[in-house]
C-alpha cells in the first residue's frame, strides 16, 4: 500500500493567529527587492480568511484589530484586487479571501509641489505607499449618496485603491482650479499633467466655495 505524502504546502486559511500569517507571508515578502509579483502569481484559491479591512485602514484578524504596523504593512505587499472585484492575500502557492470595507489603504499624508512648471500632488499612505497622482496614478472623486460629501481616491498598485483621508482631502481641496471641460466649468486638481474633477464649478460656488 502507497503512503500518501503529507501536503508540505502552508495553507493561510488554517493558520491559527496573525503570526502563522505573519511568517507565511514573509517568505513572499519584498525583503528589500520590491514589491512581491503578485500580479505574475497564479495559485489556487483556498477559501476566504477571516480578515477585514476597516474604511479607517485599520486591519481586523479573527475580530480583533491587528496592531502592529509593520505586520500590517507587511500583508499590505501581497494584497491583489482580482477582475472579480474581490481583494485576496496572494502568495506563489495560495489565495484566500478578505473583506474589504471601503478601500485596502488610506492616503494620510499629501504634499502638493511644482515640478517643470507642473503641480505634482504626491501621497503617502498608511502602510507606506508613496506614489505621485497622475498617469499610472490616477485619481477619482465619488459622491457620497447619503452626506452628499466627496470621497476621493487615487490608484496605489493593480486595481488596489487609498481612501484619501478627510483631513488630506480639504488640503487637495485648497490647491484645486477652475477648468473648461467637455462636460463644462469643473472645479479640478492638477497633478503630473493630469486634470481630475472633482465637482461642477457652479456647485462649487453654491457651497460657498
Amino acid at each position: 500500500m502507497t503512503e500518501s505524502k503529507p501536503d508540505r504546502q502552508p495553507r493561510l486559511a488554517a493558520a491559527a493567529d496573525a503570526g502563522g500569517l505573519e511568517a507565511l507571508i514573509a517568505r513572499a515578502a519584498r525583503a528589500g527587492k520590491g514589491l512581491p509579483p503578485v500580479e505574475r502569481w497564479n495559485p489556487d484559491f483556498c477559501g476566504d480568511l477571516d480578515m477585514e479591512i476597516r474604511a479607517d485602514g485599520t486591519w481586523f484578524y479573527l475580530g480583533t484589530p491587528i496592531g502592529r504596523p509593520a505586520l500590517v504593512q507587511l500583508f499590505s505587499t501581497v494584497l491583489r484586487k482580482d477582475e472579480d472585484g474581490r481583494t485576496y492575500l496572494v502568495t506563489p502557492v495560495e489565495k484566500v479571501g478578505v473583506r474589504v470595507v471601503d478601500a485596502p489603504f488610506v492616503a494620510v499624508e499629501a504634499d502638493i509641489s511644482q515640478r517643470d512648471g507642473q503641480q505634482v500632488v504626491t501621497f503617502r499612505t498608511n502602510v507606506g505607499d508613496v506614489v505621485e497622482a497622475g498617469p499610472g496614478h490616477p485619481m477619482r472623486f465619488v459622491e457620497e449618496g447619503e452626506t452628499g460629501g466627496l470621497k476621493p481616491y487615487v490608484l496605489v498598485r493593480g486595481r488596489l485603491e487609498a481612501l484619501v483621508s478627510r483631513p488630506v482631502m480639504y488640503q487637495l481641496v485648497e490647491h484645486g482650479e477652475e477648468v473648461e471641460t467637455p462636460q463644462g466649468a469643473m472645479f479640478a486638481l492638477r497633478s503630473n499633467g493630469e486634470t481630475y474633477p472633482i465637482m461642477p464649478a457652479e456647485r462649487l460656488r453654491q457651497l460657498g466655495g
